[in-house]
């Protein structure tokens, strides 16, 4: 019976105990296996920092607009004669350009000039009388009134009629064409835009803190989305002579030449403006700076390359401080020396102590 009872216990054990000593088992050889596992490295491309001689530059935002540029609109109202431009021609000072119906008004100057001519010769005649104390001073004095309540009606009727017949107040490109012969248009009706092309302001502003670098006759330079990398130059007109208490911004104002009337009004402009003395800047590509909430970083490459072990190089995240940017480049104030070696991409698969390979042929 004990025989039988101890062989029992054997089976028994046998049945389970070795199944939970080869899970024990493998348990142990797992921890072994990721205690000693070292992932393999991670292909990135690297530059190394640049010691740079940088021009150092205010950017900012702005929109281009004419010296000279007026929207063209009747004073008076009445219907439309004769319209005497092209959209989009070139004007002169001067020149006609849009005449409203003034037959009302010719007719009415004839009537007031007949009476200024009676109430001249009025005047006249009394002139002579009264100095030979014919006349009352009275009378003359009512005829010297006449005289100038005809003069007075003369002129407001020609103002008038100038009114009607709208002219280029300046030499320019005048716009799209609004009104028609025979249109009746009110007070204050659009007839075109004129803009003088030849010249242009940019109006742009800046952070009260570069006040002290800005100054009349400064160059700055600038691009449009029109002309895609085309840069376009000029130079501060004016400095507003305040500060913006609310957004502690100041007002500049560049003057552009615009021979070529590349330019329009109300163009975007992205403006630079070149401050005068060149400064040493440590660089690296934009690329290789991390944007994040905490800060911005770069990946720096350490160890020693060596063809026949990729694995010595690891790359440490280090905080830095970004400056100016310039041609795909950006600067850094603080955090680099100038003697290291960045990631500039893949830094997605990074993490601190990360073993990478560098392949700059290949594209990540």
């Amino acid at each position: 019976m004990l025989k039988r009872w101890l062989l029992t216990g054997v089976v028994l054990a046998l049945l389970f105990g070795v199944p939970a000593g080869l899970k024990l088992y493998e348990k142990h050889m797992t921890q072994q296996f990721f205690a000693s596992f070292t992932p393999p490295p991670v292909t990135i491309s690297a530059e190394s920092v640049r010691l740079e001689t940088w021009q150092p530059r205010l950017t900012t935002i702005g929109s281009l607009t004419a010296i000279q540029g007026v929207e063209l609109k009747s004073e008076v109202k009445g219907i439309v004669r004769d319209v005497m431009f092209q959209s989009g021609e070139q004007v002169s000072a001067g020149q006609p350009l849009l005449q409203l119906d003034d037959q009302t008004e010719q007719a009415n100057l004839k009537s007031y000039k007949a009476r200024l001519k009676l109430a001249q010769l009025t005047y006249d005649r009394d002139r002579a009388l009264i100095e030979k104390r014919a006349i009352s001073q009275t009378q003359f004095d009512q005829s010297a009134a006449t005289l100038d309540e005809a003069s007075a009606a003369v002129a407001q009727t020609e103002a008038m009629l100038r009114k009607k017949n709208i002219t280029a107040p300046f030499s320019g490109t005048i716009g799209i064409q609004r009104a028609e012969p025979g249109d009746y248009l009110s007070e204050g009706d659009k007839i075109a835009t004129l803009q003088d092309l030849s010249r242009l302001y940019i109006d742009f502003s800046l952070p009260e803190q570069a006040v002290p670098n800005l100054f009349k006759g400064q160059a700055i330079r600038f691009q449009v989305p029109a002309h895609g990398d085309q840069w376009f130059t000029g130079a501060i007109d004016a400095i507003n002579a305040k500060v913006n208490s609310d957004t502690r911004y100041i007002d500049v104002r560049g003057v552009v030449n615009n021979s070529k009337t590349q330019l329009l009004p109300g163009m975007f402009a992205d403006i630079e403006i070149i401050l005068s003395e060149q400064v040493p800047v440590v660089t690296v590509p934009e690329t290789a700076v991390t944007y994040t909430l905490y800060g911005d970083s770069v990946y720096v490459i350490q160890g020693k390359e060596d063809e026949k072990d990729a694995e010595t190089l690891t790359v440490k995240r280090t905080f830095v401080r970004t400056g100016e940017r310039q041609q795909g480049r950006v600067a850094i104030t603080k955090g680099l020396d100038g003697s290291e070696q960045v990631v500039t991409s893949g830094q997605l698969k990074l993490d601190n102590g990360a073993h990478v390979v560098i392949n700059n042929s290949v594209q990540l």
